[in-house]
Formats: C-alpha cells, structure tokens, sequence
C-alpha cells in the first residue's frame, strides 16, 4: 500500500472536497498528502498533531506513515531546513509519509465536529451552522437534562480531561457545540437563536466568555486537544478496518 492509497482511503471517510468547499467559504486549510516518501506502508501513527514524540513513536513500532488532523504544514515552506520545518525534515530523512485531514475531517459525517456532539450526549442535531455537502460544523442538540455540575463531570470522564472550564448555573438540557477552535461571535449567537442553555468548545477568547456570560448561557472550555482527539481516535479505528496494515493512535497526554 502506498500514501497515494491510504490519501484515497481518508477521502472515502472524509473527503477532502469538504475542506475546499469550506476554503471557498473563507476558511484556511492544507489537507492532503503533504509528505509522499514513495515507499510501501508498513504502519500507520494517528497522530492529532505532527509532533516529535509522535515522530519518535512511528520509528519506535517501525511505521512510515503519520496521518494527523492537524495540517503538519500550514502555510508556506520557504527553506527545507531543521529550523524552518524540523517535523517535516525528520520524517523525510526518516522515509515517513504524511497526510493531515483538518476541516475535511471536522465536517465529515461520523467526524470530529459529529463525534463530539455524540460524545457530549447529542444524537441527532436540531440545527448545524455551516452546512455542507454531505457534512457540516457546529450543531445544536438536546440531551437529557442533567444539573450542570453532574453534566461536566460527564464530560471530563468521556473526554478524558480534569482541565475542563466551566461557567454557568443552568441545568443542561440542549447543547451547542463547536470542535477546536470554533468559539466565536457566530457560534454564540448560532446557539442562542436555536435555543441552546449551554454552549462547548475550546480556545475561549475573554470577551467570548464575557458574552456568553451576558447572555446568560453555561460554557464549557475543553481543551482543544481533549475536544478533538476523542473523535479522531475514533476515525483511527474505524478507517483501520479497511486498509489492512498495522496501525495505532498516539495521545498526548500532556495536552489533554
């Protein structure tokens, strides 16, 4: 199996039209096969980030292939040098390939942005704000109603995370929520249009919080790694049924 394949395989879960579907709406992005080193498959790391201990794991199992959610290149590379791109010339001089699914992943259905709406105890949205072909981001959703300190605990016991934020007083009852870094004007005022008590994300700016607060809303602040990786290891191990190779998940726990 080559990266091109394992490329075709991603596209079936999540395809990468979403990301240029939601580019054309603004947004930046870099998915795809970002590093192609040529050589045949022998493992896959799921990696949310292209880190160097993600890097150090895939040598370790003897795998040539990271696959991460988070572009392992984001903007433009001028120089291939260890202190303009070191992820990237680790895994070239150590034949491993890379391919990031972001936003593609994010909206797919069965995704990140889906994942954590079920993992939160949402099954089937109300609402979702940005929709697109075949997935979206950012839903509303009700769960049954829970007081807002139980509902936390919840969460940092499926997230598995104790560095949850939490603001409010509210029983739960229906959720909005938003993967990574979608906490924003829009969201909040996405949430309260279709009557949301309670809105979770991540990456809370203070004058967010601030509204929030004003409007009367519970937040709660995942970290962006707890609210992401939950769903990308479940990506992980259902796209690792179809393709046949050895593979595994790293996790970061210093980032949970």
């Amino acid at each position: 199996m080559k990266p091109k394949e394992i490329y075709d395989a991603i596209d079936a879960y999540a395809p990468f039209a979403l990301s240029k579907e939601y580019m054309a709406r603004g947004m930046h992005d870099n998915s795809g096969l970002l590093l192609d080193c040529g050589r045949e498959i022998t493992g896959i790391l799921f990696s949310l980030d292209l880190s160097s201990a993600a890097i150090e794991e895939a040598k370790k199992r003897g795998f040539n292939c990271i696959v991460t959610h988070h572009p392992a290149v984001w903007t433009g590379i001028m120089r291939l040098t260890e202190e303009d791109a070191p992820h990237i010339v680790s895994c070239l001089r150590a034949g491993i390939s890379v391919l990031s699914a972001h936003l593609n992943l994010d909206a797919a259905e069965g995704g990140i942005d889906e994942s954590l709406m079920h993992g939160l105890g949402g099954e089937t949205p109300v609402a979702v704000m940005e929709e697109l072909t075949g997935g979206g981001y950012g839903r509303v959703y009700d769960v049954a109603e829970t007081p807002l300190k139980e509902y936390a605990q919840r969460v940092e016991e499926t997230f598995c995370t104790d560095r949850l934020v939490v603001y409010g007083d509210r029983p739960v009852r229906r959720v909005a929520s938003f993967c990574g870094a979608g906490f924003s004007e829009e969201a909040i005022s996405f949430a309260l249009l279709h009557g949301a008590d309670t809105v979770v994300s991540s990456d809370g700016k203070h004058h967010l919080i601030a509204e929030t607060a004003e409007k009367g809303l519970n937040l709660l602040l995942l970290t962006h790694y707890a609210a992401e990786n939950y769903g990308f290891m479940r990506f992980a191990r259902s796209i690792e049924k179809t393709l046949g190779i050895p593979c595994a998940v790293f996790t970061d726990g210093r980032l949970l």
